[in-house]
């Protein structure tokens, strides 16, 4: 068939629209199927969304984009779950009377893609998704699937491995909650904080997954981080899961995310904190991370997310103080009495320099022996240069071999010229 000229234009049009409307719906149509189809049928609801946006793709171009696309999606989605269960319902109904059985229930076909059902059914994905009885690799992953509506190809990239691996994943996961029979639903409402802990891990990893992503794609890197914002912006905007610690790691999110233009130059090099140009940083989101830690501050619970989030918070703030560097200090010993952490206990040791000088932390921070990380060697560099130069020199190599990104290796390599 040969296109007319409207029919170019539509199928122009079609080639942008369908991508962003798969990115926003196909998350939301899965997550409602689910919820009414079970999980165990969780490629079902897969398949039905992929064949709406399908006939989409296949119908645009030639009738036109409809008025109300997303309607539309909406419409055919429901069609075509109805017309799943109106077969299945035939075909169990053949089977009981063949066997002489009672004959099964009719399944209610109606299909309730209301606002309200959506954001519900996307939230109890999230429990359900996120339960502890598979790792938290495979959490992300199935999150970033069918929570952000992620194509493998980019879950790999994310990830740095092969398709091939996501899909057997992805696999393992869904067949382990299965087993499980995890339920897609809300947890009670005395066991929500118990059950939200592996929910704000998961969103946690995967903010960490785009900011300090190995990957050379910067799109994709952004886009984890906004993703995991999303989702932990519906837990805020639901009564039963809007709590302190779900409004302190937004909070944190948000602080990290307003230095995102800083953190990079033109050319893709990591620009490390003391040389940003405070003027990149983002006024707006941070002011945003201001009022959710603002709002985090009830109950009579600290949650490591209070703590990095205020951290985060300090260090959005432009003047070089020492009143600045003793807050993180603090909040850092705080922290890893809390919980402890190799890097939280690094970055202490760079907020100690500040207080305290170089030669302090280079004691303090020689004790931690991260042989295997390369923040460790930059730290060490930046702490010896202009007090043993060779030493800082020996550093910045050992860093830029074990440096991931070339972004990361460009940084270290200025450092050593420097030098």
């Amino acid at each position: 068939m040969r296109l007319t000229h409207i029919n170019v234009f539509a199928f122009v049009e079609q080639q942008q629209l369908i991508p962003n409307l798969f990115r926003t719906e196909y998350r939301k149509i899965v997550s409602v199927l689910c919820k009414r189809f079970g999980f165990d049928q969780v490629e079902i609801a897969e398949d039905i969304a992929g064949d709406t946006f399908l006939t989409a793709w296949q119908t645009w171009p030639y009738k036109g984009v409809p008025p109300n696309p997303t309607a539309w999606l909406y419409n055919v989605a429901k069609n075509k779950a109805k017309n799943y269960l109106q077969r299945n319902t035939v075909f169990e109904s053949k089977v009981s009377v063949e066997l002489k059985i009672t004959s099964p229930d009719s399944y209610e076909t109606e299909i309730d893609l209301s606002p309200q059902n959506i954001n519900d059914s996307q939230l109890q994905m999230m429990f359900a998704i996120c339960h502890p009885c598979i790792s938290p690799e495979a959490q992300i992953g199935l999150s970033l699937r069918i929570l952000c509506g992620f194509g493998i190809e980019e879950i790999a990239n994310a990830f740095l491995t092969s398709k091939e691996t996501i899909n057997k994943r992805l696999f393992r996961a869904k067949k382990k909650l299965r087993e499980e029979k995890i339920k897609i639903e809300f947890p009670g409402i005395s066991e929500i904080d118990e059950r939200l802990s592996p929910v704000l891990t998961t969103i946690y990893l995967l903010f960490n997954e785009g900011y300090y992503s190995v990957s050379q794609n910067k799109t994709i890197r952004q886009e984890l981080c906004f993703e995991a914002m999303r989702l932990c912006t519906m837990l805020t905007e639901n009564k039963n899961t809007n709590r302190p610690q779900v409004n302190a790691l937004l909070a944190l999110m948000y602080f990290h995310a307003s230095r995102f233009e800083a953190r990079l130059s033109k050319d893709g090099e990591l620009i490390l904190y003391d040389e940003q140009d405070t003027s990149l940083w983002n006024t707006d989101l941070i002011s945003k991370g201001g009022y959710f830690l603002n709002y985090a501050a009830t109950g009579n619970q600290i949650s490591k997310y209070h703590l990095q989030a205020t951290i985060a918070y300090w260090n959005t703030q432009k003047a070089d103080t020492k009143e600045k560097w003793e807050n993180i200090l603090q909040l850092y010993n705080h922290l890893l009495q809390l919980e402890y952490s190799p890097i939280a206990a690094l970055n202490r040791t760079y907020a100690l320099s500040k207080v305290n000088g170089k030669q302090n932390a280079i004691i303090e921070a020689e004790k931690l022996r991260l042989i295997n990380n390369h923040f460790y060697f930059m730290l060490l560099g930046e702490l010896y240069t202009g007090i043993d130069n060779k030493e800082a020199k020996s550093n910045f190599k050992e860093a830029f071999s074990l440096a991931k990104t070339q972004a990361e290796k460009q940084t270290i390599k200025k450092k050593i010229d420097k030098l």
